[in-house]
């Protein structure tokens, strides 16, 4: 049976990473993400095997219409990978940015729900599968200024264990993946386009690689069927916790 996986965020960082290993690893994969000619390109180096899918995951009715599209030869996913995800600013919550608020919610918290609800019935149907959901340190620790960033990880951290113990009894596997430090377009999102500052936050050290947290995922999926890790934290090795990195060592 052919192993399809779908990858939310699939246009960059984690995600490109996840989707391109995953791809050179047997499985037929649909990336997923807003950026549709980025998408195009990883189906022009998988022609026969990658799938675009361009949908925005903080609209409803995109996500459902979109899934709703697959014919019969993608529509049995069987890995879910809920790896979009952003941050907005880095302030105190006396001075947040109320539309950053938004969307970090509407992009960490709902749109990982609207894909899994689209997707889960049919896993749940078939008594199989294997979701994954990256989450963050940021899920297991609140830091200065992070405030509702920490908040929606902390939303996905229990999500995926409300998923895990609903989800068990049909067969379905849920883990969490919990990155610290990865350089990625994360933190020229977070400080909305400033270079050099996101720079900044990975100076003096050797941070995570996309590939780092791919080639985890990979290590997951890759366990016997008896085996489901269920959750995971990974850091850089200069990084003991969200704020206490070693840098220039």
């Amino acid at each position: 049976m052919e192993k399809i996986a779908l990858v939310t965020g699939a246009t960059s960082g984690i995600g490109k990473a996840t989707a391109t290993l995953l791809l050179e690893n047997g499985y037929k994969v649909i990336v997923c993400g807003r950026r549709a000619d980025r998408l195009e390109e990883i189906r022009k180096k998988y022609p026969n095997t990658a799938l675009p899918l361009s949908f925005d995951i903080t609209e409803k009715s995109e996500v459902f219409d979109a899934i709703a599209s697959l014919n019969d030869d993608w529509r049995d996913i069987g890995v879910l990978i809920n790896n979009a995800g952003n941050a907005h600013g880095l302030s105190t919550i006396d001075e947040g940015d109320v539309e950053d608020w938004d969307k970090m919610i509407d992009i960490n918290v709902k749109g990982l729900l609207y894909v899994s609800k689209a997707i889960i019935p049919k896993m749940v149907d078939r008594k199989s599968g294997h979701i994954i959901n990256i989450g963050s340190i940021a899920g297991k620790e609140v830091y200065p200024r992070g405030n509702v960033y920490c908040a929606s990880k902390h939303a996905v951290d229990a999500i995926n264990s409300g998923m895990r113990m609903d989800l068990f009894e049909h067969g379905i596997k849920v883990t969490a993946i919990n990155p610290g430090l990865v350089e990625t377009e994360f933190s020229n999102v977070r400080f909305k386009g400033d270079d050099d500052r996101a720079k900044q936050v990975y100076d003096g050290f050797d941070p995570l690689l996309g590939k780092d947290i791919a080639e985890t995922i990979l290590f997951v999926l890759s366990r016997p069927e008896h085996v489901n890790i269920a959750d995971l934290t990974i850091f850089p090795k200069a990084q003991a916790a969200s704020t206490l990195v070693n840098r220039g060592a």
